[in-house]
């Protein structure tokens, strides 16, 4: 991936952040042989964000059981924030429309709230973008994440 991350500023995007107490960080970098995103044509696919804060995992376990649902959702607002600073490595997002969004939730034995918890996600997004949040989406209960994290976070994103 080139580093386009000095030539894109993100302005518009940065600000509304800012407005909510949030920013965007820098890029992760990955933990394997993958890449954060990948553009095709107009469309950027993110790779699967977790909650890392300055490399480090924000919480872990699951959901249900170790952690709240309110905690998870939180969690999701910031892989959501990690995968838009991947998909703003290849493009300006401050022209960008969400597509997709799919999360994946550590659940606990009968847990069944992962709607609620991709809600996190979700919610920044329409925070964010207004009418170019809006989204398709789908939220994923599985038994285990890489890291024992809660909750992660892909999206997919076009760019006009």
């Amino acid at each position: 991936m080139t580093d386009q991350t000095t030539t894109l500023s993100h302005r518009a995007l940065r600000v509304r952040l800012a407005e909510l107490g949030w920013e965007l960080p820098d890029i992760l970098k990955t933990v394997a042989a993958y890449v954060p995103a990948v553009r095709v044509g107009n469309t950027v696919y993110t790779s699967g964000q977790l909650p890392l804060r300055e490399g480090k995992m924000s919480a872990v376990g699951k959901v249900g059981s170790d952690v709240s649902v309110e905690t998870a959702a939180g969690l999701a607002r910031t892989c959501v924030l990690n995968a838009l600073a991947a998909a703003g490595a290849l493009g300006d997002l401050d022209q960008a429309r969400i597509l997709k969004v799919t999360g994946f939730v550590a659940s606990a034995a009968g847990f069944n709230g992962q709607p609620a918890v991709v809600n996190g996600a979700s919610e920044l997004l329409l925070e964010l973008f207004g009418a170019r949040g809006e989204h398709a989406r789908s939220a994923v209960g599985v038994a285990e994440l890489p890291m024992d994290a809660p909750v992660e976070v892909e999206i997919i994103v076009e760019f006009p």
